[in-house]
């Protein structure tokens, strides 16, 4: 076996989540959200040789440009990796992403019940927000899976690389992977309506002509699903609407509001007990309440929504994470790190 599935294996053993190989040190392995260098012994050219060895000629030429390249590396044994090649002061480094084996449940998340709810609408725009490495992926590929199995419909995906591969069950589905399959997001999108989706999943919402896109076919009667880097319901909206020039965004604001069925924003947190990590939300639905205050302009309301919403399958994250350390899955210094706002979250511990 080579020395990269030999490093792959030993981090799947080891449940992690990411590895990283970089010159000058031996592998180094996050596990429950933290950095620990092994003591596997490699030298720089050896770490070289394990990165160059997962590339095919088309992404050597890139790396040997200095581009940085993404794409999905797949063991023997068929379980895949998300892999990022990149240099830094003249040197290769990669970061390589462990997926799971198979594509999780709701239950095997711990996701909250309204994420089916909003997984069964029939049409407009699902955002599902939070930082890298929060998990996005992964309840994105639980809701196409649920999607897949419950419903008779086209889905149509368009990722960067493609992490979970879905195969057919009650609906179709087709993965276009960008600087594959297709060019580009927007372009992706923009051919999607000539190809009868019912549910389109865009991988990441991260220009103008994508945001747009989504929000279109999102209008023309599509249910759209798709992430964004942000760290809460507002400035998901907030980001949204900033991509714009100033004098078209009142009428997005109009269009995301006639459109927008829900945000979950999520962050992975360790447990208490050192066993693993666990999700906490905020979770806004796109109720006329809430809307009425996008296309008016008063998304800093947004949160007193959140925190009336509890029938509706809303909450905040300080309230999730108070809700955390109240079960005591996780302690107090770990919520503090996440919540958004301390005042508030001391508020909710009551």
């Amino acid at each position: 076996m080579s020395k990269i599935n030999d490093i792959i294996e030993y981090a799947r053993k080891s449940r992690c989540s990411d590895v990283h190989l970089t010159a000058k040190l031996p592998p180094v392995f996050r596990t429950n959200g933290e950095i620990i260098v092994s003591d596997l012994s490699f030298t720089k050219p050896e770490i070289e040789e394990i990165i160059l060895s997962m590339l095919d000629e088309k992404q050597l030429e890139k790396v040997n440009n200095t581009q940085d390249i993404d794409f999905c590396y797949t063991l023997p044994n068929g379980m895949r990796q998300r892999v990022n090649v990149y240099h830094q002061n003249k040197e290769l480094c990669s970061a390589i992403r462990i997926l799971n084996d198979e594509i999780p449940t709701f239950e095997s998340l711990g996701l909250p019940s309204v994420i089916q709810k909003l997984s069964e609408e029939p049409r407009g725009l699902i955002l599902v927000t939070g930082p890298t490495g929060s998990g996005k992926s992964t309840t994105l590929a639980a809701m196409i899976d649920y999607i897949n199995r419950t419903r008779r419909c086209h889905i149509l995906t368009a990722e960067d690389p493609i992490e979970y591969l879905h195969t057919h069950k009650n609906s179709i589905v087709h993965q276009r992977e960008v600087g594959v399959d297709v060019d580009s997001f927007a372009g992706a999108l923009r051919s999607a309506l000539r190809e009868d989706p019912d549910v389109i999943l865009v991988g990441e919402m991260r220009d103008l002509e994508t945001i747009s896109a989504a929000i279109t076919a999102a209008e023309t009667g599509h249910l759209v699903l798709s992430t964004l880097h942000t760290t809460g319901a507002a400035s998901t909206i907030d980001r949204i609407i900033d991509v714009f020039p100033s004098h078209s965004q009142s009428q997005i604001r109009t269009q995301l509001s006639s459109v927008l069925k829900g945000v979950v924003t999520q962050q992975l947190l360790p447990l208490a007990d050192g066993s693993g990590r666990t999700p906490a939300f905020e979770i806004m639905v796109g109720t006329d309440a809430v809307l009425s205050l996008i296309r008016e302009n008063k998304c800093h309301q947004i949160n007193s929504s959140l925190q009336t919403g509890a029938k509706e399958g809303m909450c905040s994250l300080n309230a999730d994470l108070a809700k955390l350390v109240k079960q005591n899955k996780v302690t107090m210094d770990e919520a503090l790190k996440k919540a958004s706002d301390k005042n508030e979250f001391f508020q909710m511990l009551g």
